[in-house]
């Protein structure tokens, strides 16, 4: 039954994943948005959606008493360091990325000035209200100013093909259908796990982390296929930024959130130094290929095999 469960997951994924890709670039064209803006904001909230759900439910159980502060800061963090190394590492295996130097520069900029900012305000073991909602008045600030600042060339039609007409529908029931679909999938694969007697920590860090960062990998992998490098690279840096702001936020404004010291020491400079290493290798000239994907997926590796021996 479970490994029935995980083929409808995984044909949901391809069929949501395509109904995303479709929309997005039908809501590109009707509304003159890029397919970087497009998959940098758009995408990025609505795959990140489970991340949200997570952040209010730990925040909501800390006010009655049981601390949940760890799960909503591993799971965004650990959900950043796969997103960075697995995702874009995989990505990178299958095709040649580029961005222009400006972009990398520009909003590899936020995404280090994030991390750094979350750093900050956790340096103490703990983000209080007041934290969180200075985190997410910045990432306000920055899709306001971006909006505010697209522009499309002229010569992009506005039309919308005849076969979506319903463009944002289309891309909220694709990502209805990737994240359900990736819950599916995750939970009959744990179950299988289980059931050929796969150890517990395995199943906890290598299974249900990378499960965090299906919806963004399928998304990605999907555009990718279309030859939609932009959209693809954008979903990746836009969910990162995204998560290192937001579910955490919102947590800390329903209640004071928690972050350990292994968090501190080991976790987010991991994350800011994988990131940092990733924009290096792009804004170095020639993009990002298949040495490039390697190191970082090597990176990402051992960031794995750290947590196992701390476990």
């Amino acid at each position: 039954m479970d490994f029935l469960l995980l083929i409808l997951g995984i044909a949901g994924l391809l069929i949501g994943t395509e109904l995303v890709i479709g929309g997005a670039l039908a809501v590109a064209r009707k509304h003159h948005l890029s397919e970087f803006f497009v998959g940098l904001i758009i995408l990025s909230i609505g795959s990140d959606l489970p991340e949200i759900a997570v952040a209010v439910d730990a925040g909501l159980k800390t006010l009655t008493g049981s601390d949940a502060s760890g799960v909503v800061v591993g799971s965004a963090i650990g959900s950043v360091v796969a997103q960075i190394g697995f995702v874009l590492g995989t990505a990178g295996l299958l095709t040649h990325l580029t961005l222009p130097k400006r972009f990398i520069f520009k909003h590899g900029t936020v995404l280090l000035g994030a991390t750094a900012l979350l750093y900050l305000t956790a340096i103490d073991g703990g983000i209080t209200w007041i934290e969180g909602s200075m985190l997410v008045i910045f990432y306000i600030i920055y899709v306001v100013v971006l909006l505010s600042r697209e522009r499309v060339p002229p010569e992009v039609e506005a039309a919308v093909p005849d076969e979506t007409r319903w463009p944002w529908f289309q891309i909220i029931v694709g990502l209805a259908a990737v994240i359900g679909c990736s819950e599916l999938t995750v939970g009959s694969v744990v179950r299988l796990a289980y059931e050929f007697g796969v150890n517990d920590i395995v199943i906890s860090v290598l299974i249900i982390g990378l499960g965090t960062s299906l919806p963004e990998l399928s998304i990605s992998l999907a555009a990718i296929m279309k030859r939609k490098v932009y959209l693809s690279v954008g979903n990746i840096i836009g969910s990162n930024i995204f998560d290192t702001l937001v579910p955490i936020s919102l947590a800390a404004m329903i209640a004071p959130v928690t972050v350990s010291g292994s968090i501190l020491r080991f976790d987010l400079p991991y994350a800011f130094m994988l990131t940092a290493v990733v924009l290096a290798l792009f804004y170095r000239g020639g993009g990002f290929r298949r040495a490039e994907a390697g190191i970082v997926l090597a990176l990402y590796g051992g960031y794995v095999v750290i947590n196992l021996l701390q476990l």
